[in-house]
C-alpha cells in the first residue's frame, strides 16, 4: 500500500522542522556561553548576551504554529499568542541595544551616559511592549491566524498599528546594531575568532532587515488592495531561520575557536617535543608514565618537566667550544641564525648525551647557557628532527660520526 503525504501535511512538518532548528541553534549558543555569565554575572557585557540569546530562543519557541495554537486553546483568547510573540521580539531588539551600550562603554557602566542610554532604551522598548498589548486590546481579531495574520490583519484597526509598530521598533534596533557590528569589524587589532564571530553577527542582523523589508512590504502591499502575502509566510520565515543560526554562530565562534585553537597549540607543542624527549629517555632510563584520561595540558606540562629535569644534570657535559664551532658551522651553511642557534645546541647536546652512555670523565669545556637552553627547548627539539641538517653541521664543526637519530 502506497503513503501520499498530502500537500498540507508536507507544509505541516516543514514548518514544524523549520522553526526548531535555529531554536536548538540559539540554545546550542547560550549553552556554550551560559558557564561564563554565570562565573562574570557582573559583567554588563556578557549579561546583555545572555539576555539576548534567551529571548531569541523564546521568539522561536513561540513563534512556532504549534506553541501558537497552543497558546490560543489555554488562554481561550484566539491570537493572544500574537502580541507575546511581539513583546518578545521587541523585548530582543531592546537586549540588542543594550549588547552595544555594553559594548561601547565598557567599564564605564555606572557613568551619568551609559545609565541614560540603558535606561533610554528600557523605557522606550518597555512603552513598546505596553502598546502591543493596549493596541491588541482595542482591536477585533476574532479567527485565528497561525501562519499568516500579519497580513491577513494588516487592515484592521489598532492591529494594523500593533503589526506596524514592532515591525518599526524591530528595524530600528536592528539597523543601530547592525551598523554599530559592522563599524566593529573595520578596527584593528581584533582577535581572529572575534572578528569571524563579529563578521557573523553583522550578518545575522542584516539578514533581519531583509526579514523586516519582507514583511513591511506583504503589510504595505494589503494597504493598497494587493496580495503579496507569500513574502511575508514563506520568504520571511527562511529569512528568519537564518538570522538566527548566524547570531548563534557569532556567538558561539569566538569561543569554540579559541578554544580548539587553544587545544591545537598544546598538542602540537606536545608532538614537537617528541624528539628531545625520546633522546632523553635514552639517557634516564625511562620517560614519564602514561596517563590514559591527562588533559592535553597536562601532559605537555609533564614531558616540559622530565625534558628540563634530565638536561639540568646532563648540562655538565655540554662543550661550549663544540657548540660554538657547531653555530659557525651552521650560519656557514646558509641557516637563519635562529635555526643556527638550535642546530648548534642539539649538536651538543648529542654530543652530551654520547658522552653520557661513553662514561667518559671528561666533563666538556662547560660554559653552555643552561638557562637559554632550557627555554629553547623547542627549538632544540625541532632541530633533532633534520638528521640530514645534523650531519651536515657536525662534519663541518669537526664532530665525530653522523648524527644519532633521536626517534
Amino acid at each position: 500500500m502506497r503513503l501520499a503525504l498530502s500537500p498540507s501535511a508536507f507544509v505541516t512538518d516543514f514548518y514544524t522542522s523549520f522553526w526548531w532548528i535555529p531554536t536548538l541553534v540559539l540554545a546550542s549558543a547560550l549553552a556554550v556561553k551560559l558557564p561564563t555569565i554565570v562565573r562574570l554575572w557582573k559583567d554588563p557585557l556578557l549579561r546583555a548576551v545572555g539576555g539576548l540569546l534567551l529571548l531569541a530562543c523564546a521568539v522561536f519557541v513561540f513563534v512556532a504554529p504549534s506553541t501558537i495554537a497552543w497558546t490560543n486553546r489555554v488562554t481561550g483568547v484566539p491570537n493572544i499568542a500574537a502580541p507575546l510573540v511581539y513583546s518578545l521580539l521587541t523585548a530582543f531588539c531592546g537586549s540588542c541595544l543594550l549588547l552595544i551600550i555594553a559594548w561601547r562603554n565598557g567599564p564605564s557602566e555606572r557613568s551619568p551616559t551609559t545609565r541614560r542610554a540603558r535606561r533610554l532604551v528600557v523605557t522606550s522598548y518597555g512603552a513598546v511592549i505596553v502598546a502591543l498589548w493596549l493596541l491588541f486590546a482595542l482591536a477585533d481579531v476574532p479567527v485565528e491566524r497561525l501562519r499568516d495574520l500579519d497580513t491577513y490583519y494588516a487592515t484592521t484597526p489598532f492591529m494594523r498599528e500593533e503589526i506596524l509598530l514592532y515591525l518599526l521598533a524591530h528595524c530600528v534596533a536592528v539597523l543601530i546594531t547592525s551598523r554599530l557590528l559592522w563599524n566593529w569589524v573595520r578596527t584593528d587589532g581584533l582577535d581572529g575568532w572575534l572578528r569571524w564571530g563579529l563578521v557573523f553577527l553583522g550578518g545575522g542582523y542584516a539578514m533581519n532587515l531583509v526579514f523586516d523589508a519582507l514583511k513591511l512590504t506583504a503589510v504595505a502591499a494589503r494597504w493598497g488592495g494587493h496580495d503579496l502575502d507569500w513574502l511575508s509566510t514563506k520568504a520571511a520565515p527562511p529569512v528568519a531561520g537564518l538570522s538566527a543560526v548566524l547570531i548563534a554562530v557569532g556567538f558561539i565562534l569566538p569561543h569554540i575557536g579559541q578554544y580548539l585553537q587553544d587545544r591545537w597549540r598544546v598538542r602540537l607543542a606536545h608532538r614537537e617535543l617528541a624528539p628531545l624527549y625520546q633522546l632523553l629517555r635514552s639517557v634516564h632510563g625511562s620517560g614519564v608514565p602514561r596517563l590514559l584520561r591527562a588533559a592535553p595540558e597536562l601532559r605537555l606540562i609533564r614531558r616540559e618537566t622530565f625534558i628540563r629535569d634530565v638536561l639540568l644534570p646532563l648540562a655538565r657535559h655540554l662543550d661550549e667550544d663544540l657548540r660554538s664551532r657547531a653555530q659557525d658551522a651552521a650560519l656557514a651553511l646558509g641557516h637563519p641564525p635562529e635555526r643556527a642557534s638550535a642546530l648548534a645546541a642539539a649538536v651538543a647536546l648529542l654530543d652530551a648525551v654520547e658522552h653520557r652512555r661513553g662514561q667518559r670523565g671528561d666533563d666538556g669545556s662547560g660554559g653552555v647557557d643552561t638557562a637559554r637552553l632550557l627555554r629553547e627547548i623547542g627549538a632544540v627539539s625541532r632541530a633533532l628532527r633534520r638528521r640530514d641538517a645534523l650531519d651536515q653541521v657536525r662534519a663541518r664543526a669537526g664532530a665525530l660520526g653522523p648524527a644519532r637519530d633521536p626517534r
